[in-house]
C-alpha cells in the first residue's frame, strides 16, 4: 500500500475529517486562548508559547519561525513523511475506507489535472481581457452602468475584477482561438463559446454583457455571471456547468468573505452578485450570494466550514419571490437545521428592497443593516411570520388553512421545550389575544401534533389532489389542472416540460395531455376548461371518466393562485424524479456489464452519469418535499 496511488476522493475525506488540535495536541501541550491554541513550537526551541493552532480555519502558525499550514503538512515535517504516507495513516486513524488508483486511473487523473491547469490559465486571460474591454470606448455603457446605477467605485471594481464581454458574436473567439491558439475544444470546455446549431462555427457565450468572474475559495477564477446592458433575456445568465463550476457547490464572493466570516463568525447570505458586492464596498465583508438557484446543502456545509458557532443569515429580498425563495432554501438545508448544525435567522429588508437597494437608500444604511442583522429571527420564528402573514384569521377556512401548516411545521420540533415554547407562540398568535380562545388553541394544536408525532391517522385536505392517489399521480394531475385552469401558466408548464423532456406516465393523463396539444396549437389559445372539455367531448376519448375531476375547481381552489409557482415547481420535480430513476437505472445497467480494463472510458462514463443521476434525484427530492408535501398535503 506504501507504493499504492490514493484515490482523490480518499484524500478530500481525510482533509475533512481531520482535526488539527486532535493531531496537534498529541505532540505539543496547547492551552486554549480565546478561540485558537497556544502552544510551544516543536519545530524551534522557545520558552514563550508562540505556537498558535485555529480549529475554525484548521491551520497552524508560528509567530516565531514562521513555520505553518495544515494538519497533514505539520506531520510531514515533523516525522519527516512523505505525503502519501501521512495520508495512509491518518485514514486508518479516522477509519477512512481506502481507495487507490490503477495504472489507467492515474493517467486519467493526469489528463484531468492537466485540463483543468489549462482551463484555470484560460479563464484567467479572459477575465483580463473583459477588464480591458471594460475601459474601452466600447465598455463605457457598461463601466457607466457601474459607476451610475450601481454607485460603485473603482477599487470595488478591481476588487471583484469587474469586465464587458463586447457585443459581436466571435470577439472572444477570435481573441482566444485565432490569436491566443488555445483549442477550440478547451475554450468551449470552459464554457466561454458554444457551438452553432448548423455545426459550422462556434460563438461566443457571453456578448454585450456585464462580466462577474466567479472564483472558488482560493480565488482562482472558474466561471462567470454576467447581467446584460440590453433586452435580451435572460437578464443574468451564468458560465455553464464545467470541470471547474458546480453552480450547486460554489458561493460567490466566498473567496472575499472567508477571512471575515472566520472574525466575526458570522456568515450571511444574500440572492445576487450586486447584493454581495454592495455590502463588500461598504465593509460588509461576511457575505457570500448564492448563483440564481435555491441554496445547496453542499453550498451551506462549504460555508460552514468557517464558522464555528454555525451561524448563518439568510437576507434574500423581501419581496413574494425572495420570500420563496427563502423558504425553498431552508428546504434544502431542513435536515441540516434540525440537526442543530447551523444556527439559522432570516433577514428580510424593509419595503421589499434587497441589500444593493437599501444601501443606496439609506444615508445611514451600514449601521441600520448590521442593527437588523442582530435583531434578525430565528428560522422558525420567520417561518411562523410567514405562514400567519396575507390570512384573514376571522374567516374559518383561511383559520384552518394557517392553523395545520403551523402544526405541520412545529411536527418537526424533535426539542420537547421548544415545541412546547413555540406551540404557546403559534397559540398566542392565531387566538389574536383572547385568552380563553389561547388556552383552546393551545390544547388542539397540542393533540394534533402528538398525533402526528406518533404516527398517528391523517385526514388528507389538499384543495388540488385525491386523497388515494400516489405522489407521482397528485403531481400529474396538478399540473394539468393547473393548465386546464390558469391559461397563463401553459407557456411555461409547456416549455418547461419540453426543456426537459419529461412525459407524464399514467396511461389517461398522457392521453390528455396529447389531445389538449392538438386541440390548442402553441403558443397555447386562451381556451377555459369548459371550452377544452367540450371539445374532447365531441371526440371518442374512453379514459373521460379518470380525468373529468381535473376540470373541476372549486371556490377554495381560488385561493392558490399565489402559490402556483411553488406548486409547479413541486410537480415538475416529481416527474423528473421518474424521468431520473429511468436513466440512473439504465447508466447502472450499462455500468455493471463494461469491464473497467477494457472499456474503461465507458465504464467511468457510465458510472459518473450513474451518480450525477442519483445526486439529481436528492435535490429533487428536497425540493418536491419542501413544497409539494408541505404546501399541499395539509393534515
Amino acid at each position: 500500500m506504501e507504493t499504492a496511488h490514493l484515490h482523490p476522493d480518499t484524500i478530500e475525506e481525510v482533509k475533512e475529517k481531520v482535526d488539527i488540535v486532535d493531531i496537534i495536541s498529541d505532540n505539543v501541550v496547547l492551552r486554549k486562548r480565546g478561540k485558537d491554541y497556544f502552544g510551544l513550537c516543536p519545530f524551534h526551541k522557545e520558552k514563550t508559547p508562540s505556537f498558535s493552532v485555529s480549529p475554525s480555519k484548521q491551520l497552524y502558525y508560528c509567530f516565531g519561525c514562521g513555520t505553518g499550514g495544515s494538519a497533514i503538512k505539520f506531520l510531514m515535517e515533523l516525522g519527516k513523511q512523505s505525503f502519501q504516507t501521512v495520508v495512509l495513516d491518518l485514514a486508518q486513524r479516522y477509519q477512512i475506507p481506502l481507495k487507490t488508483l490503477e495504472p489507467k486511473q492515474r493517467l486519467e487523473l493526469e489528463r484531468q489535472i492537466s485540463l483543468r491547469e489549462q482551463l484555470y490559465e484560460i479563464l484567467a486571460l479572459t477575465a483580463s481581457f473583459y477588464q480591458h474591454a471594460l475601459q474601452q470606448p466600447q465598455g463605457e455603457g457598461a463601466l457607466t452602468y457601474l459607476q451610475s446605477e450601481r454607485n460603485l467605485r473603482s477599487d470595488t471594481i478591481q476588487q471583484f475584477q469587474l469586465g464587458y464581454a463586447p457585443g459581436g458574436w466571435e470577439t472572444l473567439y477570435r481573441y482566444l482561438v485565432e490569436e491566443k491558439r488555445y483549442s477550440v475544444e478547451l475554450v468551449a470546455e470552459a464554457g466561454l463559446i458554444k457551438k452553432r446549431k448548423s455545426e459550422d462555427g462556434y460563438y461566443d457565450q457571453f456578448r454585450d454583457r456585464l462580466m462577474i468572474p466567479i472564483c472558488d475559495h482560493q480565488g482562482r477564477i472558474i466561471a462567470f455571471g454576467s447581467r446584460t446592458l440590453s433586452e435580451e433575456q435572460p437578464k443574468y445568465l451564468n458560465s455553464p456547468e464545467t470541470p471547474l463550476f458546480n453552480k450547486s457547490k460554489t458561493l460567490f464572493a466566498l473567496n472575499l468573505a472567508r477571512n471575515q466570516i472566520i472574525e466575526q463568525d458570522l456568515a450571511v447570505i444574500v440572492e445576487g452578485y450586486f447584493d454581495a458586492i454592495a455590502l463588500h464596498a461598504r465593509g460588509i465583508s461576511n457575505v457570500v450570494a448564492c448563483l440564481g438557484t435555491a441554496l445547496t446543502s453542499d453550498q451551506l456545509k462549504l460555508l460552514l466550514r468557517y464558522t464555528d458557532s454555525k451561524q448563518v443569515v439568510f437576507n434574500f429580498d423581501g419581496d413574494t419571490a425572495g420570500i420563496n425563495a427563502a423558504q425553498r432554501a431552508i428546504g434544502e438545508i431542513e435536515s441540516l437545521i434540525l440537526a442543530g448544525q447551523v444556527q439559522l435567522r432570516v433577514l428580510n429588508l424593509p419595503n421589499s428592497k434587497d441589500a444593493d437597494e437599501f444601501m443606496q437608500a439609506h444615508p445611514d444604511a451600514i449601521a441600520q443593516y448590521r442593527t437588523l442583522l442582530e435583531t434578525a429571527p430565528l428560522w422558525l420564528d420567520w417561518l411562523i411570520i410567514q405562514t400567519l402573514t396575507g390570512h384573514n384569521l376571522k374567516q374559518a377556512d383561511e383559520f384552518q388553512h394557517v392553523a395545520q401548516k403551523l402544526v405541520k411545521l412545529l411536527t418537526q420540533i424533535d426539542h420537547l421545550d421548544l415545541r412546547t415554547h413555540y406551540l404557546a407562540k403559534s397559540a398566542e398568535l392565531l387566538s389574536r389575544g383572547d385568552a380563553q380562545y389561547f388556552k383552546k388553541i393551545q390544547e388542539d394544536l397540542h393533540t394534533q401534533v402528538n398525533q402526528r408525532r406518533k404516527g398517528g391517522s391523517k385526514k388528507n385536505s389538499s384543495i388540488f389532489l385525491l386523497p388515494e392517489q400516489t405522489q407521482l399521480e397528485q403531481a400529474e394531475a396538478l399540473l394539468l389542472r393547473i393548465y386546464l385552469h390558469f391559461p397563463a401558466q401553459r407557456n411555461a408548464i409547456f416549455n418547461t416540460l419540453e426543456e426537459k423532456d419529461l412525459l407524464f406516465s399514467l396511461s389517461h393523463h398522457r392521453y390528455l395531455w396529447r389531445q389538449i396539444l392538438k386541440l390548442e396549437p402553441l403558443p397555447p389559445e386562451k381556451n377555459s376548461a369548459s371550452d377544452i372539455l367540450t371539445q374532447l367531448a365531441s371526440q371518442d376519448f374512453p379514459e373521460m371518466a379518470q380525468v373529468i375531476h381535473l376540470f373541476e375547481l372549486d371556490e377554495t381552489t381560488q385561493g392558490d393562485i399565489a402559490r402556483l409557482p411553488l406548486l409547479m415547481q413541486a410537480a415538475i420535480a416529481s416527474l423528473e424524479l421518474v424521468s431520473c430513476e429511468n436513466h440512473k437505472r439504465y447508466c447502472y445497467e450499462q455500468w455493471q456489464k463494461l469491464d473497467s480494463h477494457t472499456n474503461s472510458d465507458q465504464w467511468q462514463y457510465y458510472y459518473q452519469e450513474y451518480f450525477n443521476f442519483k445526486q439529481r434525484m436528492i435535490a429533487l427530492e428536497s425540493q418536491r418535499h419542501f413544497t409539494l408535501l408541505d404546501l399541499l398535503n395539509y393534515h
